[in-house]
């Protein structure tokens, strides 16, 4: 992904000494990053790192337990129309009798409101989004009736129609085999290249390689940077008790057990 990080450009996020957690309980203390706009963060840890809850203080479903936060230029869930969130779970499609399409134009009610009307530019944004994640021809299709990798796809075109300043996706590319990966990451490409940034939670430590700065969590902040600096044998043993490496060619993956000792090369 490209850095479009330079002195002028204004702050997405500030995080300055923020713990994040749930009541009393902090799950993450001592958080200090920026986002800018135009540029990509990415969050690895195992599951209970605390992705998730940070992600769900950016867009302030649950308050900071201290520290500072401001999220474009403003206290967390002040501009909620700006944002774009992509959750772990998708309740809505499985208790509504939707169509894929119906999914996707949720992403446009930030601007119109439930019952507003659909202008010809939005039908476009929503044709647009579904054809940029490869379901234009599933956009009749009942939610129900579509395959995990499906659904998914839908929404991620969901939060594109959005059009928002601000993406928050939590394991976007969970149940999405190789070709959706890649036309996913041509769409968040394209989104950065807007001007929107993006904060994405995910175990794929090769997406997190490709975005402006990655944070290694595992209840604390392990490391956070630059993927190709933070992710050492150390660090990453520290959070998983495995090591995920490319060789120097591209194409192996070798995976160190804490337990065992010993390399399986494949």
């Amino acid at each position: 992904m490209i850095n479009h990080l330079t002195p002028e450009t204004p702050e997405a996020i500030r995080a300055t000494g923020l713990q994040v957690g749930y009541m009393k309980e902090v799950i993450v203390r001592d958080l200090h990053f920026q986002v800018h706009r135009g540029q990509s963060l990415a969050l690895v840890g195992m599951n209970g790192s605390g992705k998730s809850t940070l992600l769900k203080t950016l867009v302030g479903l649950i308050p900071p337990l201290g520290g500072k936060l401001d999220i474009l230029g403003a206290a967390p869930g002040r501009y909620p129309t700006r944002i774009a969130y992509l959750s772990q779970f998708h309740v809505s499609g499985f208790i509504l009798p939707l169509r894929a399409i119906d999914v996707v134009r949720m992403g446009r009610f930030a601007d119109h409101g439930l019952l507003g009307k659909m202008t010809r530019d939005d039908e476009a944004i929503i044709e647009d989004a579904m054809e940029r994640m490869g379901v234009r021809q599933l956009a009749d299709q009942p939610l129900r009736s579509l395959s995990g990798g499906q659904i998914q796809r839908v929404y991620i075109a969901q939060v594109l129609a959005r059009k928002a300043d601000l993406l928050i996706l939590d394991e976007p590319t969970a149940g999405v085999d190789a070709g959706g990966r890649e036309v996913y990451q041509t769409a968040i490409q394209d989104e950065l290249n807007r001007g929107a940034s993006v904060v994405v939670a995910t175990h794929d430590i090769q997406e997190a390689i490709r975005c402006d700065q990655a944070m290694l969590l595992a209840r604390k902040v392990i490391a956070i940077g630059r993927g190709q600096d933070i992710f050492t044998t150390e660090a990453l043993l520290e959070a998983f008790g495995i090591v995920i490496t490319i060789n120097d060619s591209g194409q192996g993956i070798a995976v160190v057990e804490r337990e065992h000792g010993h390399d399986i090369v494949s």
